[in-house]
């Protein structure tokens, strides 16, 4: 199968959600492009795309129940929006997954059958 370039998912090979969201895509006969963002840091640009698509908040499509969530992202009412993208990048598990991104929306798999609304 060609990876389909305009449809990038940022997995999380570990995750139970991530791994299904995968698995449906992959059903509809399309091959992503697989974004292990655990393992390579997103730039600032694909965070807050991913982000506009969604039509979200960076403290919208983060895991608040990490521990580096609760370490590092204590005051988020005192950070801007770019300040979170930035510790988003530093701290990637407190992004949630998957993401799904389009050339014009994204979703987040959550339950993973939701990413059949952009495809």
């Amino acid at each position: 199968m060609p990876v389909m370039s305009n449809i990038r998912i940022y997995h999380n090979p570990r995750c139970s959600k991530s791994r299904q969201t995968l698995e449906i895509i992959r059903s509809e006969g399309i091959e992503p492009q697989v974004i292990l963002y655990l393992e390579e840091a997103l730039s600032h640009h694909e965070i807050a795309d991913a982000l506009r698509k969604l039509d979200m908040k960076p403290q919208d499509v983060m895991r608040k129940t990490e521990p580096e969530f609760k370490e590092y992202f204590s005051s988020l009412s005192e950070l801007s929006d770019t300040q979170m993208i930035d510790l988003m990048r530093t701290y990637p598990k407190v992004i949630e997954r998957p993401i799904i991104v389009t050339e014009t929306a994204a979703v987040i798999g959550r339950p993973p059958e939701r990413v059949r609304d952009i495809l």
